[in-house]
Formats: C-alpha cells, structure tokens, sequence
C-alpha cells in the first residue's frame, strides 16, 4: 500500500441537515438487576411507542404473547435475557417532534455482563429499573459503576408499584446514599399494592389516577385521564387525600428540582414511578426519554492508518461529531444465527456520524478490508427491515461472514479508529467435547461463532487438540449448550479442566517467548491468536508474576 498522511484525510465538515437528523434520535439502554421487570419494561415502551399492538408476558405459558426482546429458544423458556437485543421506532413527543429511539434491551443476569458492558458503550443514556420492593440490588450496582465509567446519565424508573414497596423515601435515600446521585423526583407515588391510587407530578399537581385490573380479567383497563390532585378526592379513601396533599408539598421541598445540566453531566438522576406489567407510568418515562434524554454525543477517535499501511505517520487524536459528512461507527456486539434456516451473521453497528445510504462502502480500520453493505438491517429485536439510511445513534446491522468482528472501527475512509472495547478474563474454565467423534471439526466453527459474539470465550492449548471455554458464570455454560444444540446440531460436554485462571500476556518478544517455553504446556491461544497463560490457581498467577516482573499478566484486552 501506498505512503499515506493523516493530513490528506482531514475529517469531513458538518452538515445542518446530518446534524438535525442526529440531533432526533435517542440511543438508550435498559439496565436493571435480573428480575426488577426490565423486560417487561421494554415491552410497555414499545407499545406506548406505537410500535407493536400487545404486550407479551415474559413467562406467559403455552401460545400466549411472547415478548419482542426475548427472541432465542432459551429466552422464551426461562423467561430471562441472556442476549442483549435492539429495537428501533418512531415516536412524536409532546413537543410534537417525531423522535427516532434505539432501544438496547440488555442481560440483567450477572453471567453476561460483558455483552451489558459492550451494550452500554453503544447508550447515550440509560434506564435504571429498581423493585420498589427490594430497592438497589447488587447487579444494579455493578451496572451503574459501568455507567460511571462511561459519563452516562441515568434516568431511574421504580418499577413493580402494584405490588408492595418500601417507603418512597427509603428509596430515594438509598439512590443518594449508595449511588452518590441526586435524585429528583418527577412524580411521587400515593400508596402501593392493593391501595395504589395514583401519582401525582411535582411542580404541577397534575395527578394519574391508577386503575387496578378487575378480577378474573384478562385484559387491563385503562387508567383514567389525568387532573389536578386538588379534585382528585374522589380516587382516595377518607382522609388520604389531603394526606397526599402534605405528602406532595412536603417533598417539593425537601428534594432538589430536576435540573437537565446535572443530570447530562451524571451528578443527578430524575426518578419517575410505575408498574410495567399494568402499563402505568410508561408513557411518561416515554415522554422523559424524549424530553430529557440527550442526542448522540461528541465522540472520542484516533486518526490512523491501516496496520500493514508503510511509513504511516503516527496516529491523531480527534473526536468525531455526529453531524459530520462521513459516516463512522463501531461493532458492539456480533450475533449469529438470529434466523436460523439461513446461518446469518449479523454485526451490530452503533453509527457516530454521517449519512449512511444502502450500498455504500465502507473500510474496517484495523484491518484495511472494504465492505459493499447492500442489506443494511434495522432491528427489532430477531425481527428485521432493510435500512434504507441512518444516522448518527442508529444501530444498524451489517450482514458478514467473519469480516467483521466486535470492536471494529468502520467509516468511509477507513482511517477512524474508535476505542476497542474489553474482553474480561472468564472466572470458570472448561473443557469442551463434542459427543460425536466425528463432529469435532463442526465443533470447532460453532465455537469460534459463539466466542466471536462474546458469548464465552474461546482458548486453544498450545499442546493437545482441548478446547477450554471460559465463561464468567455457570448459566453461560448451558446457554452455550442449548445453542450448540439448537443451531448447530451439535451434543456436546463440558467438563472440568485443570485450570483456575487465563490471563493475557505482553511485553518484549524476548520476555514473552521465554516465558512461554518455560511454561509451554499451560500456554494457549485465544480467538485472536494472542498468547494466554492458563493457571491452575491464583497462587501461581502470583507466582509466575514475581518469577517474570518483565511479563504482563493481564485481566483484560481491548478488542479493536
């Protein structure tokens, strides 16, 4: 190739008509700890966004709905998310605008965190779901560290009001004691469980009354219009209205207004109220998400050149915004197999600029490969539409077999390189063997699909024909299964392997080959052929550690 200079791909200008398009779409992931309703959730958004008719159970039993998020065999059967999926619509807002939302439903299970992590790095905001029963669980927890991390603002929804819950308070206390957030309170609660009456919203006194599903019916009724709570009597038992009254002017002042700067920069979060499953208080967190949820941002890149590119000139730190002429993104996450009778492998493409149009090119950064994306998908969960354009915010998927890899830098001139995302060391390792001898080669593609997806993670021992899979928690072993089975064909059985521990390793070549050829038979490979070291304890991690100061033992890699 060619000498190349960063000068000669100066970044495109921006243009009005890219950056209003940009400046409508609201990219958003739903986290919560497993069980706090998140599915549901996504479901009731969904249908106050007009964009399905029903809202599916997420355990409904035999024919009864499905849920749109949760499209794989095993979602529908455990009434869990194990993959993290996207959902586009329109919707108009109140401010009578029609708003674009990408929806990132994720996996609350603790087992897949890294597909959470990878998730949330393609969010520009993010939905808390709490149980007003049990509060900030420990998922939730790790889940807002990451949002932390990553500068995203929170908009927290306290879900399950139909049911029992603790005291509003408490909860609000808990927000600003363990997460180090002030919360702002856009609606307050009057009562919850069977003596639910309603919400009513701060600063206005506008009051939802909240109507409870008749016995034996199958169907919900609507809740009622809103009004003002001071003519609201007539929806609460003697003497709960003025006690609501109280209630209301009492937290006005003891809470801090909603202020939209403090929330963007992460130090506030507003906090609304519902019940997912009885559709009540979700078309005013639809109407917060539009309202409050900021556009794709300003993003973080590096100009660089191609790896193989001769005398390329070091790389330029940049940062890339939404409304510029050309179009760049990344890959967050790859799934396979989302139709099985076609063997599809479908990479997700969070855009960060420009004008995408089906058939355009597009170059991947770290590698220098061209792509022709002529059936750009837009997703709705397993369901699909080719893409005719995008913008920056949209998640779009980009149909290959094996160019495309989670981490990847894409834009028109194949110069933009944004940062990689993690891989996590496994904390369980273990052996993986097909039950057909002669299906071992078959073994061996399924593996790397599901390890190129991020499902686990994929290690070849230098010695011996192993494959040891790790994976973070046990139910991703059996996930992994199901799909072995279910996609593939393919009975397999995992066992236990001798290792505790994999960590990467770098340094100099020198230090790097010394230590593997004194500990050849414990070096292994993952699916990008980087060196890992497999310890059969964290003893020995520690140990070698000490033995080779000039060796890097590492718990993570950055992909891309």
């Amino acid at each position: 190739m060619s000498k190349l200079t960063i000068e000669q791909e100066a970044p495109k200008p921006s243009n009005s008509k890219i950056a209003a398009e940009a400046a409508r779409r609201r990219t958003f992931a739903i986290i919560a700890h497993p069980d706090a309703g998140k599915t549901t959730l996504t479901e009731h958004i969904l249908l106050a966004g007009g964009a399905i008719r029903a809202a599916g159970a997420v355990r409904a039993r035999g024919e009864n709905r499905r849920t749109q998020s949760d499209w794989m065999k095993i979602e529908k059967e455990r009434g869990i998310s194990v993959s993290a999926s996207v959902m586009t619509f329109e919707h108009t807002t109140s401010d009578g605008v029609a708003k674009m939302f990408n929806l990132l439903d994720t996996p609350g299970h603790e087992d897949f965190s890294e597909d959470t992590y990878r998730t949330l790095t393609a969010a520009d905001c993010a939905i808390m779901v709490l149980d007003a029963a049990k509060g900030i669980e420990p998922q939730t927890l790790k889940l807002f560290e990451v949002c932390r991390l990553r500068d995203i603002p929170i908009i927290t929804f306290i879900n399950k009001l139909d049911r029992e819950a603790q005291d509003p308070m408490a909860l609000l206390d808990e927000i600003a004691s363990r997460l180090q957030l002030d919360p702002a309170p856009i609606w307050w609660p009057a009562q919850s469980g069977n003596r639910l009456r309603g919400m009513v919203e701060m600063g206005t006194g506008r009051f939802q009354p909240y109507a409870r599903k008749p016995a034996g019916s199958k169907e919900d009724v609507p809740h009622p219009e809103a009004l003002p709570l001071a003519d609201a009597a007539r929806y609460f038992e003697v003497g709960e209205h003025q006690e609501m009254m109280d209630a209301a002017e009492l937290v006005e002042g003891g809470y801090p207004a909603f202020d939209r700067q403090s929330f963007l920069e992460g130090h506030m979060t507003p906090v609304l109220w519902g019940s997912a499953l009885r559709h009540f208080g979700i078309d005013e967190l639809l109407a917060a998400i539009g309202e409050w949820a900021p556009p794709p941002k300003i993003m973080k890149a590096q100009k660089a050149a191609p790896p193989e590119t001769r005398n390329a000139p070091a790389p330029v730190d940049l940062t890339v915004e939404p409304g510029s002429n050309e179009v760049t993104g990344f890959v967050f996450k790859v799934q396979a197999n989302m139709d099985p009778n076609h063997r599809d492998r479908i990479a997700m493409f969070r855009m960060a600029s420009g004008s995408f149009k089906r058939g355009m090119k597009l170059k991947v950064q770290n590698t220098g490969k061209q792509l022709s994306v002529n059936a750009p998908i837009m997703f709705f969960a397993s369901d699909r539409e080719l893409a005719e354009d995008a913008f920056a915010g949209d998640v779009i998927g980009i149909p290959n077999h094996g160019v495309l890899r989670v981490g990847d830098s894409l834009s028109e001139s194949g110069m933009i390189r944004f940062a990689g995302l993690p891989n996590f060391a496994p904390e369980i390792l273990q052996r993986v063997r097909v039950k057909d001898p002669l299906k071992a080669k078959h073994l061996k593609k399924a593996l790397d699909g599901l390890a190129e997806e991020g499902v686990t993670q994929l290690f070849r021992p230098e010695l011996g024909s192993d494959f040891i899979v790790g994976a973070v928690g046990q139910l991703q072993f059996e996930v992994m299964a199901d799909r072995l089975g279910e996609e593939y064909g393919l009975e397999v059985i995992f066992e236990p392997s001798p290792y505790a521990e994999a960590r990467w390793i770098g340094g100099s070549k020198a230090d790097v080959e010394d230590f593997a050829g004194k500990y050849r038979g414990q070096m292994a490979t993952d699916i990008d052929n980087d060196p890992v070291f497999l310890a059969k304890s964290s003893w020995e991690t520690g140990y070698v550690g000490e033995r080779f100061p000039n060796v890097a033992f590492t718990r993570t890699k950055e992909r891309g």
